[in-house]
């Protein structure tokens, strides 16, 4: 963490100094009469979005919610290890981590064969493949996510915080308006104690909908969430509870003989325990409200699954009961078909993609979602790209939620069917589970992710260079050592999300002192040819890492280089003081090498380009220059105030 930069400054170093622009702090009861951005709903998209856009002084954003207040008690608990990757860009994963439940590994059970009413343990994998992440699955309430999520904004310039009791009862889209002007009119019904009846009407360039699956915003717009239920119920209950079954503080997936089956989900603090409970299969259009199931009749379900380890519940924290569906929105904007225009409305999360909650997908995608569009909504807002960026939001999240619900479909079908049997042929063999959930972690995990080639994205032609950073993929962290004072640290940390880019560029086996170096050609390019990026879309009075973030990393060891001889490109002048960042710079883990770890080709070396939300764009040698500042072009507009 780097801080100072402008002068001393004493106390919590999270906490940005207040803004003096007029008008922009948020953290009062009054809306304004215009935003550039309004989102509707505090739910962990909502949050996600509303987080990264505190970074940006200059973008004045408002959060509304139904509600009266912050969640206390949220039904979405699994974080990913994705999501982790992606927490700590917000400064936050430690404190989760510390007190979160982490999911090492997880147990399978089934009839047993000697007596089959009863059940036993069939296998024991590792939650989470070596390697796959330097951040675990966890498991922690919704409600202090949303807690981390709003201290950020908190600290922010603008002290963003929520306005609460505030229900959206009208959006109207002017497509006509230019995009400097506020084409979006949203009308809010005021619902506090003293301001009933009252409403306020907030005239926004863009405005998102993270109002969930019974979306307001989505409503507006005229699309609609369509797919299919399994009409299959479950019961999902959190309990401290007393039992003699040993695996009660494992993530636990027990299928019976003919009672159903149960995932038992261990919480934080190490007494609670989430157990999602099959119930009886609905008839077609059943809803699963007219059953009127009871909390007994979960834990009695429960209890028979169990047989015969005994579960005796003591106190219910929380439960409901859900129907099995996965269902998704055919746009995520309000862009329709055949109209040339930029949007200015969409929709994130649950609002536009729902799951099964047994994957544990539907919170970790949901902050995906808005994680990919806040830094473009920021890029467009201060003049970076153009509107035609926000097009790719809606194109990106849109595939990635078909594959997800795709896979969460068929999960879902294995852990509701019928277990085979001589009676059955046809039905799931418990190894058959064990099996996908072994294969496909890394869905589970939320690490399997691809955009395809696009604007955004390059092609194959030079992935060779390095292979575990594939094109379209999040930028897998590995260990490394900062060269200016030898501390060990993951190269991934280094992207946080403040909506840069980033640029990392592995050297080569030349001597990275040598004036001829590639590296060196790089630098130099980056620092003073006219096409360079870093020149053409850094105005003077920023500092010159504001859009494109460069660090580089040698092969050789810390010990063996002079950090006087590296080019000064890499210990750039930052601040109103001219200080120099020391953190540019990085040599190989002696145990965990990142130029064997991620296949990067040792003789010619590669660049790196990754985006603001930690996806790799492209792979380049090190000589192309002309085809990064190509990239670039693409992407980014000149001449930033």
């Amino acid at each position: 963490m780097q801080f100072h930069l402008n002068g001393f400054k004493a106390g919590d170093p999270e906490t940005s100094a207040q803004t003096g622009i007029t008008g922009m702090l948020a953290n009062n009861d009054d809306l304004p009469e215009t935003v550039d951005v309004l989102i509707v709903g505090c739910g962990p998209a909502g949050l996600t979005l509303a987080a990264q856009l505190s970074a940006f002084t200059g973008i004045r954003t408002r959060i509304v919610e139904q509600k009266a207040g912050p969640l206390e008690l949220g039904q979405a608990d699994g974080v990913a290890c994705r999501t982790m990757e992606m927490f700590h860009a917000f400064g936050f994963s430690e404190k989760l981590m510390k007190e979160a439940y982490w999911v090492n590994e997880t147990t399978f059970w089934k009839p047993d064969p000697d007596r089959p009413a009863n059940i036993t343990r069939s296998g024991r994998v590792q939650d989470v493949e070596d390697g796959l992440s330097e951040f675990p699955h966890v498991i922690l309430n919704q409600a202090r996510v949303h807690d981390f999520y709003l201290d950020v904004m908190r600290k922010s310039a603008n002290r963003l915080e929520p306005n609460y009791s505030r229900h959206m009862a009208g959006l109207e889209v002017d497509t006509s308006a230019s995009a400097d002007e506020y084409p979006v009119t949203v009308r809010l019904e005021r619902t506090g104690a003293g301001h009933e009846g009252k409403t306020e009407t907030v005239r926004a360039k863009y405005v998102v909908g993270c109002d969930g699956a019974r979306s307001t915003v989505r409503k507006a717009l005229g699309r609609e969430l369509t797919g299919d239920s399994a009409n299959q119920a479950w019961g999902v209950m959190d309990v401290l509870a007393v039992t003699d079954f040993p695996d009660i503080r494992f993530k636990a997936l027990v299928q019976s003989k003919s009672e159903g089956s149960i995932l038992i989900i261990p919480r934080e603090g190490g007494y609670l325990v989430r157990i999602y409970v099959e119930l009886d299969k609905l008839n077609e259009n059943e809803r699963v409200a007219g059953r009127n199931i009871s909390i007994d009749q979960l834990i009695a379900a429960a209890q028979r699954i169990l047989h015969p380890y005994a579960l005796d519940v003591k106190d219910v924290a929380w439960w409901s009961v859900y129907e099995i569906g996965q269902r998704l929105c055919d746009r995520f904007d309000d862009v329709a078909d055949g109209e040339d225009r930029p949007p200015h409305v969409f929709i994130a999360g649950d609002a536009c993609h729902t799951h099964s909650p047994k994957a544990g997908q539907g919170m970790n995608v949901s902050m995906q979602d808005t994680f990919n569009l806040g830094w473009k909504l920021a890029h467009v807002l201060l003049g970076r790209s153009s509107p035609a960026l926000l097009h790719s939001y809606s194109e990106e999240r849109q595939e990635t939620a078909r594959t997800l619900i795709e896979f969460d479909r068929e999960w879902s079908r294995m852990l509701s069917a019928p277990l085979k049997s001589e009676g059955n042929p046809d039905g799931v063999d418990p190894e058959d589970v064990r099996r996908h959930f072994v294969e496909h972690g890394r869905y589970t995990a939320g690490t399997a992710t691809r955009y395809r080639p696009s604007v955004l994205t390059g092609g194959p032609d030079h992935q060779h260079l390095a292979t575990g950073f594939p094109a379209g993929m999040r930028f897998h962290s590995a260990p490394a050592i900062r060269l200016a004072d030898a501390k060990p640290v993951h190269l991934g940390h280094t992207v946080k999300a403040d909506g840069r880019w980033r640029l990392f560029a592995f050297a080569g086996a030349e001597d990275p002192m040598a004036e001829n170096a590639m590296i060196h050609r790089l630098c130099t390019f980056l620092e003073t040819a006219p096409a360079s990026p870093v020149r053409r879309y850094t105005s003077e009075s920023e500092d010159i890492d504001a859009v494109l973030d460069v660090r580089a990393v040698f092969q050789q060891s810390h010990r063996d280089l002079d950090l006087s001889r590296l080019p000064a490109f890499l210990l750039p002048a930052k601040g109103r003081y001219g200080l120099r960042d020391y953190e540019k710079m990085f040599c190989p883990d002696p145990v965990s090498d990142i130029f064997d770890m991620r296949d990067i080709d040792r003789t010619s070396g590669c660049m790196v380009v990754v985006r603001p939300d930690q996806y790799v764009s492209l792979v380049l040698p090190l000589e192309a220059h002309a085809e990064l500042a190509e990239f670039f072009d693409r992407v980014l507009l000149s001449g930033v105030n």
